[in-house]
């Protein structure tokens, strides 16, 4: 059981300080020889980095996010697999409770990350990366929103929060009306809750910002123009 406990101790510290490499202030300070926690909102995230960076390396910051929460789930967790030291009463086998865990793990390390004091992203890349090998339909459902609220609206913020929020609702609805049969649905959909919430409450600055009608926009991909939110009176 020690052995057992100390694996999965290893791979939550490893998983956390993989998600906590801080690619957008790394890419920065090659390709540019800037901080971009000196630049646009300071967020380490894809998204700063597009505006900062431009396209070619905010795309690279956005794979190499993307990449991190795929490595945790699909080599770490392998790499420390091990039986579980606790009795697992989710409908998943051993070695897919790990995924989660070193998901997660990794989705910390991005958002609070120990390289930057504590500071990061919001997390929505490396979450897509861990989510893919776990939930790849609901996932591909909620990148479908995400472009067409982005296309439509111009805002990053608004499509990730919309995204985090049609994530476990797809699997809810999937499941619950049209009789899916999503393998440990009971336990996934808790987790994917959890971790839309996390994913939220790390945008609530944009989210502010967006209610009060100052939140950046990308203009080149507002290629939709039937949606814009429109600042409060008196707050233009």
């Amino acid at each position: 059981i020690l052995y057992n406990m100390l694996n999965i101790i290893s791979l939550i510290l490893v998983s956390y300080l993989i998600g906590s490499f801080p690619t957008a202030l790394i890419v920065g300070k090659l390709f540019k020889k800037i901080d971009i926690r000196k630049f646009g909102s300071g967020n380490l995230g894809s998204t700063n980095a597009f505006r900062t960076l431009g396209v070619p390396l905010g795309i690279l910051v956005q794979l190499v996010d993307i990449a991190k929460g795929l490595i945790v789930v699909l080599i770490v967790s392998k790499f420390f697999y091990t039986q579980l030291p606790f009795e697992n009463w989710t409908p998943f086998e051993d070695f897919t409770v790990l995924k989660i865990i070193a998901g997660i793990s990794a989705v910390l390390g991005h958002t609070f990350s120990v390289f930057v004091k504590f500071k990061g992203g919001k997390g929505i890349n490396t979450a897509l990366g861990m989510l893919i090998s776990l939930a790849p339909v609901d996932v591909s459902i909620s990148v479908g929103f995400f472009i067409l609220i982005l296309l439509s609206s111009g805002y990053v913020s608004l499509g990730s929060v919309i995204a985090s929020f049609v994530l476990p609702t797809s699997m809810f609805i999937r499941h619950n009306i049209f009789d899916v049969n999503i393998y440990g649905y009971k336990t996934l959909i808790f987790f994917c809750i959890a971790n839309s919430v996390l994913l939220i409450y790390n945008h609530r600055e944009n989210i502010k910002r967006l209610l009060y009608g100052n939140e950046n926009r990308f203009d080149k991909l507002w290629l939709i123009r039937i949606f814009k939110i429109k600042a409060p009176l008196g707050n233009n």
